[in-house]
């Protein structure tokens, strides 16, 4: 009975923030799964809005996982230090290019398991990659999705994998990479981490957190 009230619940949110937030695609820029992949392996620690700054520069240099696995690495290094934790990153940017090279053909895989095979790619990351670039569904757990849902209610976990199967039990699959997107949006622009702008929220009656305020 619990999850089919959590259910109902998420059927509403979605539906709600849908036209809230009607344009709640990824705010990463690419234009291929491969540049999707490298701008994640960026994002770690690092705004998205400071990884597009330098993809944007980045992806007219860099074309093929070769181009990235033959550069020097300090001159890797140099090209993406504005995202921090630079080395430890173009290290997993070099190493997961040569994977792609010797056991994928140079192309990025349309699996799941696949693709955390990869240096710098968890589970979160290999999600973000086939929901926003296959178009094949998965939830999303980052700092936005883990806290907003936890203060719904949506979970009582504070395990990411934990959270992302919570998730799964209670959102349709067809709509994982949506809903995904949606509370993302819905952590940066109303539920705050510090602050959450409750009276401003759409979604506060369907919310455990909201609805007690």
């Amino acid at each position: 009975m619990k999850n089919q009230s959590n259910r109902n619940r998420v059927a509403n949110i979605i539906k709600v923030l849908s036209k809230d937030i009607p344009d709640s695609k990824i705010a990463l820029k690419f234009s291929t799964p491969f540049e999707l992949l490298i701008a994640t392996i960026l994002s770690a620690q690092c705004t998205d809005v400071k990884v597009n700054e330098v993809t944007k520069g980045l992806f007219k240099k860099y074309r093929s996982p070769k181009d990235y696995a033959e550069v020097e690495s300090k001159e890797l290094e140099e090209d993406i230090r504005p995202t921090g934790f630079y080395r430890n990153k173009a290290k997993s940017i070099q190493r997961s290019c040569q994977e792609l090279m010797n056991r994928f053909g140079g192309k990025v895989p349309k699996t799941l398991q696949a693709l955390v095979t990869l240096p710098g790619v968890g589970r979160k990351t290999a999600n973000v990659i086939l929901g926003n670039a296959f178009g094949i569904p998965g939830i999303v757990v980052d700092t936005h999705v883990r806290r907003v849902s936890q203060r719904i209610g949506l979970t009582k976990n504070d395990d990411l994998v934990k959270i992302e199967f919570d998730l799964m039990e209670i959102v349709p699959q067809g709509e994982w990479t949506h809903f995904s997107n949606l509370i993302v949006w819905h952590g940066r622009k109303t539920c705050a981490a510090r602050k959450p702008l409750c009276g401003q929220c759409v979604i506060w009656k369907w919310c455990d957190y909201g609805s007690k305020k």
